[in-house]
């Protein structure tokens, strides 16, 4: 006898259960709007041959090839795709950390542009803070300044000088020819040099400011590109100067609002689409598609957030995402195994790509760059009593003066290492044109060099305001943290992690060394349930991957393995804790390893093509540096470093590889339009990336 009157539903037997629910392209929306979009396609092509044969009766022809036309309707092109094809209607973006590049699919070379924004504000970068100049200079307690030698700190002093002797050696094993007084002849004229005026109307090359209206009333809300940086400091009204991408992270320490940040990109992207691609009416933007290039080893509410702004805000038509390293192979014609290393303004990617896809536990992503190679080398010479003493990097014409001196003098060239003669010229709005004479010796070289010894660059203020505004991505189901994660970015945050904890431990032992570490790898302190703290001693460890062991000063130890610990949580604990910040030979044999999965076969296959690619790989002879120190570390493997090909800008290939993009037919199904946007959202991209979302 039943217990109740209720009935009783009886449960599906598993046996012969069966659904069709989201198991056909026709159930999911994306892939079903890509099908209608072809159908309509082909009906469109049909209806046009209709009407052609019925204009041409009798013609037998045109109705012969008609006939053989209809064979191929699958490869066929609508007319309206031939500008789509061409690249006529496609624009892509790739913004960077000091730099965007814009421009049509089919032009040859990117618009760049500077990727800022000046607004109105109530005092100008170089007024805030006390008005204390970049690079920051030690002050004695009543404000009076020291000599330079010790403006920077013992350790940066300590530092430099060993790296000074260590390429003094190395110069003289290589049998090259060291004076043992260079470094007294640099200071000593350096330190007795006087400028030179010119007046403004004797300087052929002087600068155009940009100009104010008297009325503040008058003057613009704000300025964008090349323009904001020609600025004067001292305009009425004041304007201050926003970059919002650093360390390609949002910056988050120089806003209070994040919807201000958003509307800093947002008006930089439409102000370089309007005064570079001639597009002056922002509702002729639904006519245009757009290819947006994404970092290998991003966030995932960069990407939506991205998406947002081109689809919503901006009113693209279409949209597509495509990873950095994927694009640079699509530039260089690299199909198949490819290692690039793309060194950047203020980041440094690395990524292993094979059969047209992006390796994920092969991204390593640091936070070093040529922003850094700029900030070390005018410290290099104020060190050595560089004449021009005030020179702040806050104040926009020493900045753009600091970017010209890197450009023009820094070199990897031992054979240039001399003392060299060299002169500037200072152009400041309001002021005559200051020429200046000095001479250098091995700051030309040393300041690139910290690339492969990154303890030399101020690393203090890169973390600052991280996760102010911007939360991490959490997924739905578990609470946690879904951003992607890579095996190798693993390795470096979860060793500095532990150097940084036996640093701060009582048994420590290795007083300068840890001292030098942790000014190299800045982090917060992590609280006692930290992911970090929790599976530091209980974590399971994965079988070897091959990653080289690493020497006490970092630099791995060739042919050997080690036992790893990966926990994805456990990087995405630290990734907001610990500046991910190694040598660069390190990083780069590093994804190498992680892509062989001990194949000595796949080893070598990457190793073969090595490509190096960003702003800072125009340094001379970076790229044969980079080659030897790789091939000492790793030997009997002849790691080879290659070039983009056909003179092509090393800055620049990531660009064009997006283009080439654009115009292949086989992407079809990448883009994402307004449609799909509405509806679902982010859950497009599950169905429109060309990688795992």
């Amino acid at each position: 006898m039943n217990l109740t009157s209720w009935p009783i539903i009886t449960g599906i037997n598993q046996k012969n259960y069966y659904t069709e629910y989201l198991k056909r392209d026709d159930q999911i929306l994306p892939l079903r709007l890509t099908q209608e979009e072809r159908r309509n396609r082909l009906a469109t092509q049909h209806r046009d041959k209709d009407r052609a044969r019925a204009l041409n009766d009798g013609n037998e022809d045109l109705d012969a090839t008609m006939d053989l036309d209809d064979e191929g309707d699958d490869a066929a092109e609508a007319p309206g795709d031939q500008d789509f094809l061409s690249g006529n209607n496609v624009i892509v973006i790739h913004p960077g950390s000091q730099n965007l590049r814009i421009g049509f699919a089919n032009d040859a070379l990117p618009k760049s542009v500077p990727m800022v924004i000046a607004r109105k504000w109530k005092c100008n970068e170089s007024e805030e803070a006390c008005g204390d100049p970049a690079p920051k200079r030690i002050k004695l307690s009543d404000g009076a300044e020291v000599s330079p030698r010790q403006a920077f700190g013992e350790e940066f002093a300590t530092s430099y000088e060993k790296m000074s002797a260590n390429l003094k050696v190395s110069m003289r094993a290589n049998k090259r020819k060291v004076l043992p007084n260079s470094k007294e002849l640099v200071v000593n004229f350096n330190d007795r040099t006087e400028p030179d005026e010119i007046p403004e109307h004797n300087d052929l090359q002087r600068v155009e400011w940009t100009e104010i209206p008297r009325n503040p009333k008058d003057a613009p809300n704000f300025v964008t590109g090349e323009a904001a940086l020609r600025i004067p400091d001292n305009s009425n009204p004041r304007y201050k100067l926003f970059w919002p991408l650093r360390r390609g992270w949002y910056n988050e320490d120089d806003y209070d609002n994040k919807f201000r940040l958003f509307e800093d990109i947002t008006t930089i992207y439409e102000e370089a689409i309007k005064n570079q691609l001639k597009i002056k009416r922002k509702e002729d933007l639904s006519q245009y598609s757009c290819i947006f290039i994404v970092p290998d080893l991003y966030e995932r509410i960069y990407v939506t957030q991205t998406m947002e702004m081109l689809l919503r805000d901006m009113g693209f038509g279409k949209i597509c995402f495509i990873q950095e390293s994927l694009a640079a192979t699509f530039g260089c014609g690299y199909m198949y195994t490819c290692c690039v290393v793309d060194i950047g303004a203020q980041k440094t990617s690395v990524c292993c790509v094979e059969d047209g896809q992006c390796l994920p536990d092969t991204r390593i992503n640091l936070k070093i760059g040529g922003a850094d190679i700029t900030e070390t080398f005018i410290k290099m010479m104020l060190f050595d009593h560089f004449p021009y003493r005030d020179i702040n990097l806050k104040r926009r014409y020493d900045f753009l003066l600091a970017e010209e001196l890197k450009a023009k003098y820094c070199t990897m060239k031992e054979d240039n290492i001399s003392v060299q003669l060299y002169d500037f010229h200072v152009r400041a709005p309001g002021q005559p044109t200051r020429k200046y004479n000095f001479k250098t010796y091995d700051e030309v070289l040393l300041a690139v060099q910290g690339l492969f010894q990154p303890n030399i660059y101020d690393h203090s203020r890169k973390l600052r305001g991280r996760r102010k505004l911007i939360p991490s991505s959490i997924d739905l189901f578990d609470d946690g943290r879904n951003d992607p994660v890579s095996y190798a970015q693993t390795r470096i945050v979860t060793r500095l992690a532990s150097e940084a904890q036996d640093s701060s431990g009582p048994g420590n032992t290795n007083g300068h060394l840890n001292s030098m570490k942790n000014m190299s790898t800045p982090r917060r302190q992590l609280p006692a349930n930290h992911a970090f703290n929790l599976a530091k001693d209980a974590a399971p460890t994965s079988p070897s991957r091959g990653t080289p062991n690493f020497d006490v000063d970092g630099t791995p130890l060739p042919g050997a393995g080690t036992e790893a610990v990966r926990s994805d949580a456990q990087e995405q604990g630290l990734r907001d804790d610990i500046l991910p910040i190694t040598e660069l030979d390190t990083a780069v044999l590093m994804s190498l390893e992680m892509a062989a999965d001990k194949d000595d076969k796949r080893f070598k296959d990457f190793t073969r093509s090595v490509l190096f690619l960003g702003g800072v790989a125009k340094t001379p002879d970076l790229s044969n540096y980079l080659e030897a120190r790789l091939n000492y570390l790793k030997p009997g493997y002849n790691i080879l470093i290659t070039q983009p090909p056909r003179e092509m800008d090393h800055a620049q290939v990531v660009w064009k590889g997006a283009s080439v993009l654009a115009k292949l037919r086989s992407t079809a199904d990448l883009w994402i339009g307004k449609l799909e946007f509405e509806r679902l959202g982010a859950r497009t991209l599950h169905h429109k990336c060309m990688w795992a979302w």
